[in-house]
């Protein structure tokens, strides 16, 4: 287990830059997921960034040392004429470029051309459930897409956490080793977008799932995302092993030393999202506008703006304040305010209660 960067340095490093930037380049998909946060369209938005616009955002990240690395994601970033233009100008400004592509039979039709970015994330949601959650036949295209790009070494596979599907977890997981991914995201659910129509765990079944995370990491190397709360897990354990966990074991034991790399960015702090008409989020997943990379510069907005250096400061309301981990980390802002209204209150996810 690594220990987080966790010291003045690293705080100023924050206040001062992120160190990843997620990129919603448009809102056009041609796929319709019943959790889609962009609530993506079949035509582009009539408001994205032009080519213009885009490769000067990219040149001010480029005005870094080093650079953050920049995710393309959607929408479907494949829907972008523009794309493998802005991919080979953001690569030759040294930007490790990244890209979240929708799984359809346009990755396999360019995958030649995709080898060239520093990751690629491709979602699977389940074994029965992924078709049910993006659409009928997805399920098989996706396998032949991990088969064919298992060869880049920056290959990432992004699930869906939610009741709807969290039973099939451990079977992804097998599925996941059989084919040779090492490197898997876990999004837990955010009810905003197409995915208020889904459902969330409890916060008992969320420390159950986690803890099942944090063991399997001796095997696949594992980021959780709206769900922070495993760094409390992979440093003091967790505070039960309920129902939900005895049957995610009971399908595949966990092998090994957990190795599970603990980091204490979180959303607004060394990680921001500009969506496609050029606003900036401190989450694709909380709809909080902070400003427009059209008007000023995304630096000054990361640095300027008073709600991202509360987030920055951990200032929270509620038991996130007085929790000896809200500065590692901090709970989900995102789950804090689709259910309280209030991006800085509690995380109703979480199961701890502080010690103070």
């Amino acid at each position: 287990m690594q220990k987080a960067l966790h010291t003045v340095e690293g705080q100023q490093l924050y206040d001062e830059r992120p160190i990843l930037v997620l990129w919603e380049t448009t809102k056009a998909c041609p796929l319709s997921c019943k959790h889609c946060r962009a609530e993506a369209d079949l035509k582009p938005a009539p408001d994205e960034l032009s080519t213009f616009e885009s490769i000067k955002l990219m040149e001010e990240l480029s005005s870094l040392n080093p650079p953050p690395a920049l995710i393309l994601s959607g929408g479907d970033p494949m829907m972008r004429e523009d794309l493998f233009e802005l991919i080979d100008r953001g690569t030759e400004m040294g930007i490790p470029i990244g890209i979240a592509p929708a799984g359809t039979e346009k990755v396999l039709e360019r995958a030649e051309e995709l080898s060239k970015v520093k990751s690629i994330s491709i979602s699977l949601d389940g074994i029965s459930m992924h078709d049910k959650i993006r659409g009928k036949g997805n399920f098989e295209l996706t396998l032949r897409i991990l088969r064919k790009l298992v060869v880049n070494k920056g290959l990432q596979v992004n699930t869906l956490i939610a009741r709807e599907n969290v039973h099939e977890i451990p079977y992804v997981l097998d599925l996941l080793l059989n084919i040779g991914v090492r490197n898997w995201e876990l999004f837990f659910l955010i009810k905003t977008g197409r995915g208020v129509e889904m459902n969330d765990l409890s916060p008992w079944e969320c420390e159950d799932i986690l803890l099942f995370l944090y063991e399997i990491s001796s095997e696949i190397n594992v980021r959780t995302v709206e769900a922070p709360f495993i760094r409390r897990i992979a440093l003091q354990g967790a505070l039960t092993r309920g129902d939900l966990y005895r049957e995610l074991i009971s399908v595949h034991m966990p092998r090994g030393e957990p190795r599970f790399k603990i980091t204490d960015t979180r959303d607004g702090k060394g990680i921001i999202f500009v969506s496609h008409n050029g606003y900036v989020f401190p989450s694709g997943f909380l709809p909080v506008p902070l400003g427009n990379v059209r008007k000023e510069g995304l630096l000054r907005i990361y640095r300027e703006n008073s709600l991202l250096k509360r987030i920055r400061r951990a200032d929270f309301s509620g038991k996130c304040g007085i929790c000896e981990f809200r500065d590692l980390c901090g709970g989900s802002r995102s789950r804090a305010y689709a259910y309280n209204g209030d991006p800085l209150s509690s995380d109703p996810a979480c199961l701890y209660s502080p010690l103070h």
